[in-house]
């Protein structure tokens, strides 16, 4: 397995790392065995990053995770990195009310996730959305309290734009940035990756796929489950899903080409773009994970990135990535 350096302070970890919340939630129902065999098999292959947040199915996703981990071999087990989102307040209902990033919830979270996790310290902690009610140095410092303490090893970030990111590395070392990152949202490349390359700080790409919309194996006919996030999302809603697979048809001309398949290449464009940069894949079934896996084995020359970013110009998708109302949230949108 091919390693990467979160920044200049944070861990070394796989090139890829898992990202666990449709084990849970928002994705439709999953399957608990196969969930449990495809960390297994993860970690089996080499990837050592695992990430989720105390708010995936309201702590099942680290539930799951400590199983996983508790019936690993014992030398997977002690190469896992754990990255846990926290600050997400949650109906009873499954509906989210907003974010809560005072110090005292801060360490509030980070109790129960240890409790579920089952371990005595979390690999890297970082608030889920910043909370427009505190400063964001009030909550990296909470954090870097729970450093000190043994707690917590390394403190994230997650969707802030440039500015909070100078604010918030001022305070404490910042390991990484986790923010959406793929062919259909690029907003990072203007102002959000320059800042953390001159900081130091590297990035967890999620959303890699565009929630599977340029996975390859997402169609115009598909019926999405009640209890699926992308029912509500722009991006798979009427003309703007229609315009979005006919760039999704144009990448697989490309992907047709170089013999594999539309995601190993959507993948393999997140990783060309530096090492710095960790794509997290949200596979939820072994086969899909065993697809991700082999975009790593994939070099994309000079002539192939031009034709992808002609298939996929910057800016060519269709519709916001969150509702209205989920966008209000995103530090890094504004």
């Amino acid at each position: 397995m091919q390693t990467r350096t979160l920044g200049t302070t944070g861990p070394q970890t796989s090139a890829l790392g898992l990202g666990c919340m449709g084990m849970s939630a928002l994705y439709g129902d999953s399957d608990r065995s196969e969930s449990l065999a495809t960390v297994h098999a993860a970690l089996d292959a080499g990837i050592t990053l695992l990430d989720t947040g105390d708010f995936y199915g309201m702590g099942h996703n680290e539930l799951l995770i400590n199983e996983a981990l508790r019936t690993a071999p014992a030398a997977a087990r002690e190469k896992a990195r754990i990255s846990v989102k926290f600050g997400a307040l949650r109906t009873v209902e499954g509906g989210f009310t907003g974010y809560d990033g005072r110090p005292n919830a801060v360490k509030n979270f980070a109790a129960y996730s240890l409790q579920r996790l089952g371990t005595d310290h979390i690999d890297i902690y970082r608030i889920a959305r910043v909370d427009p009610d505190v400063p964001i140095e009030e909550t990296v410092g909470a954090i870097a309290e729970l450093v000190e303490a043994g707690h917590v090893r390394h403190i994230g970030l997650s969707e802030v734009g440039a500015q909070t990111l100078r604010r918030a590395a001022a305070v404490a070392p910042i390991s990484d940035l986790q923010i959406e990152y793929s062919l259909l949202s690029r907003g990072i490349e203007e102002a959000i990756l320059p800042t953390a390359r001159e900081l130091g700080i590297g990035i967890t790409a999620y959303g890699v796929l565009s929630r599977g919309l340029i996975s390859g194996h997402f169609t115009r006919d598909r019926k999405l489950a009640a209890n699926d996030f992308r029912g509500m999302s722009p991006r798979f809603q009427g003309e703007n899903l229609d315009r979005n697979l006919d760039l999704v048809d144009a990448l697989r001309k490309i992907a047709d080409q170089k013999g594999v398949s539309v995601a190993q290449t959507a993948i393999a464009w997140v990783l060309s773009r530096g090492t710095d940069i960790v794509p997290l894949v949200g596979a939820r079934r072994r086969d899909r994970l065993t697809e991700a896996l082999g975009a790593l084995d994939i070099t994309l020359d000079a002539d192939d990135l031009s034709a992808i970013e002609h298939a996929i110009p910057p800016g060519a998708a269709a519709g916001d990535r969150y509702p209205t109302e989920q966008m209000a949230h995103l530090d890094s949108e504004h």
